[in-house]
């Protein structure tokens, strides 16, 4: 399993397009890349523990061979490249366009600017690249005893549904979680929202807005002791009993009550929504999950846009990809942060 590259200070990441170009320039640079990844004091082979320089290919820079027991180990091996056809240069590209585009693109715009002749392989790369964006033992966030809380609220995405009556047709119910902390406001300047601003954040698709759905999200998303903010939904009813402090927003009659009350989360929903409609045009059920952990790791790195390059390498070595037909087949599900998701 490769190492944490959060610990490798030695490792260098680009900060702009020339110093990618440098530090990247072909194949064997990235093949060289990961295994420096994987192994921080040299090559260890792990069939046979051998140490010492391994055999390299000039066509396959991607395989080491072991000098003592004579077996390949594939530098791919345990991340989203694993078994792949795609040229490791391609990839690099792919997570430092994923990781430095703020807004983001739809897998039609990454297919030209990576020049792929098909759109599937785009689709099945950004896809792998994105089951890469999410560590399944995330800490769960919240401060207990301390002065920052944490915004719950869910929402309904998806498309205008019209002659099926009142209600809701065809959208699906996605929950939030959000730290809100506090910061001293300096002298002589204006204070926004209080001095509040936004912490870590998970989001994640729930298949209704039942008591067992909404209170498991927060089980396995926010540490219990934290102070929870939500509306009056009965759903939420129970999370004082679970160890949390649990502080309700009722309207009352008056509807800028949650207004007041759950900001931070209200504008995460405008600010996805907005994404969705104006990056990739709206998105499937089956994928949405997808595509909310992507929008949770740019916003938890917002602070340090180049260094989501070097942590989406870094997180893409410990996650498990999906196969173009298992994204096709609803066979695979889409990874979340939440312990029960």
């Amino acid at each position: 399993m490769p190492a944490d590259i959060f610990r490798r200070g030695t490792l260098p990441f680009p900060t702009s397009l020339p110093g990618f170009q440098r530090l990247f320039p072909d194949d064997a640079a990235c093949a060289g890349y990961l295994e420096r990844i994987r192994w921080e004091h040299g090559f260890s082979c792990p069939y046979c523990g051998a140490l010492g320089q391994p055999f390299r290919f000039a066509n396959r820079p991607h395989v080491l061979r072991c000098r003592a027991c004579r077996k390949d180990v594939a530098l791919t091996a345990g991340t989203v490249m694993e078994r792949t056809h795609t040229p490791l240069s391609t990839w690099f590209w792919a997570a430092y366009l994923v990781a430095s585009h703020t807004a983001g693109m739809s897998a039609v715009q990454f297919q030209r600017q990576l020049g792929l002749s098909r759109y599937e392989t785009a689709f099945q790369i950004l896809h792998k690249l994105r089951a890469g964006m999410v560590r399944p033992d995330a800490d769960r966030i919240g401060k207990p005893g301390s002065h920052d809380h944490v915004e719950v609220d869910e929402t309904w995405i998806g498309g205008t549904t019209r002659g099926e009556g009142y209600g809701v047709h065809g959208k699906t119910p996605v929950i939030a979680a959000i730290e809100v902390r506090h910061r001293q406001p300096k002298e002589g300047t204006k204070v926004r929202r209080g001095g509040r601003y936004a912490g870590r954040l998970r989001l994640q698709v729930v298949p209704d807005r039942s008591a067992k759905a909404l209170c498991g999200f927060v089980e396995g998303a926010v540490l219990p002791g934290s102070m929870i903010v939500t509306d009056g939904w009965h759903s939420y009813s129970g999370l004082a009993n679970m160890g949390y402090e649990h502080l309700r927003a009722t309207e009352g009659g008056d509807a800028s009550v949650p207004e007041e009350y759950l900001p931070i989360v209200h504008l995460v929903f405008s600010n996805l929504k907005s994404w969705l409609r104006g990056c990739h045009h709206g998105v499937s059920p089956q994928h949405l999950q997808a595509y909310l952990n992507e929008f949770t790791f740019r916003f938890n790195r917002r602070f340090y846009p180049f260094n989501a390059f070097r942590s989406l390498l870094g997180i893409g070595g410990k996650a498990a990809a999906p196969t173009y037909d298992a994204l096709y087949s609803r066979e695979w599900q889409h990874p979340t942060a939440s312990a029960h998701g």
